[in-house]
C-alpha cells in the first residue's frame, strides 16, 4: 500500500487505519529513521493501557488483575503494564506464555523489571479463577496462522474466565484475531475492550471482527504523527465495536 509522504486524514480527529504490513513498519521506522527505541513505544503503551485499566476498575479497592503476556512486544506492553497498576494499588498476577528465556528484547526488559519488584509471575497452568480484570497480551498484529498450542490454551481460559463476568482488556488487538481479514485464526479473545495502538486495524472494519473487539478505544503512544499518516489510511470518525452483544455465550 503506497502512501504520499506528505497525505494526511480529511481532519485531525479522523482516524488512521493501519494493515498489518503497515504496523510492521511503522515499528521498524520509528526505530531506524526517528530514533524511537521500541521499549520507549511500549511504556508509553503501558501508560495508555493503564489509564483504561483503572477505568474499567472503577472504584475498586486493591482489585485483583490477571495479565496474560506473550513473549514478543505485545506481552511486554503487559508487563510494562503491570508494574503500572501495581503501582496504583492493585495487586497482579503475570502469566507468561512460556519460559521467561524466550522472552524478545523489551518484554525480556520487562521481565526482569517486574522480577526484581517481586511481583507475581507464573507460569501458564497458574491462573486467578474470577480477578477484577483480565488484561489479554499474548498475541499482537503480526499473527497470520491458526494458533496452537499453550498460547491457544490461554487464549481459552481467558475466554472462559470472561464468560463468568470478569472483563477482559485485549492489548491492540484480541488475541488470535486477523488484523486484516478480522477473522479469528481458531480461537481468539473476546475482549470487552480493545485499546488499539496508534489506530485502527483493517480487520477491526470488517463484520467477523465485531464478536471479538468490544468497544475499541485508540491508544496515542507517542509515535510521530508524521510517519503515521504516512503509513496509514485515513477513516471518517464512526462508531466501531459494541458488536458482541453475545461476549458471554460461549
Amino acid at each position: 500500500m503506497k502512501h504520499a509522504r506528505n497525505a494526511k486524514p480529511r481532519r485531525a480527529t479522523d482516524t488512521l487505519v493501519f494493515t498489518r504490513e503497515a504496523i510492521r513498519r511503522l515499528d521498524r521506522v520509528a526505530v531506524d529513521e526517528f530514533g524511537m527505541p521500541s521499549i520507549i513505544l511500549m511504556e508509553n503503551a503501558a501508560i495508555r493501557l493503564c489509564e483504561t485499566a483503572k477505568r474499567m476498575l472503577g472504584k475498586k479497592t486493591s482489585p485483583r488483575v490477571a495479565i496474560f503476556c506473550g513473549p514478543g512486544n505485545n506481552g511486554g506492553d503487559g508487563l510494562a503494564l503491570a508494574r503500572h497498576l501495581h503501582n496504583a494499588g492493585a495487586r497482579v498476577r503475570i502469566i507468561l506464555a512460556g519460559s521467561p528465556e524466550r522472552y524478545t528484547e523489551g518484554a525480556a526488559a520487562n521481565v526482569k523489571i517486574v522480577q526484581a519488584m517481586k511481583l507475581e509471575v507464573v507460569g501458564s497452568r497458574s491462573v486467578i479463577r474470577t480477578p477484577d480484570l483480565i488484561v489479554d497480551a499474548l498475541l499482537g498484529t503480526g499473527v497470520d496462522r491458526p494458533v496452537e498450542g499453550e498460547v491457544a490454551r490461554l487464549i481459552r481460559a481467558i475466554n472462559t474466565i470472561g464468560s463468568r463476568g470478569s472483563p477482559v482488556l485485549s492489548v491492540d488487538i484480541p488475541s488470535g484475531l486477523d488484523a486484516d481479514t478480522g477473522a479469528p485464526w481458531g480461537n481468539a479473545v473476546r475482549a470487552d475492550v480493545t485499546l488499539t495502538l496508534v489506530g485502527f486495524k483493517r480487520g477491526f472494519l470488517e463484520l467477523a471482527a465485531r464478536p471479538y473487539l468490544g468497544r475499541v478505544e485508540v491508544g496515542d503512544i507517542g509515535v510521530p504523527r508524521e510517519l503515521a499518516v504516512r503509513l496509514g489510511t485515513g477513516l471518517v470518525p464512526r462508531r466501531i465495536g459494541r458488536g458482541n452483544t453475545g461476549k458471554r455465550a460461549r
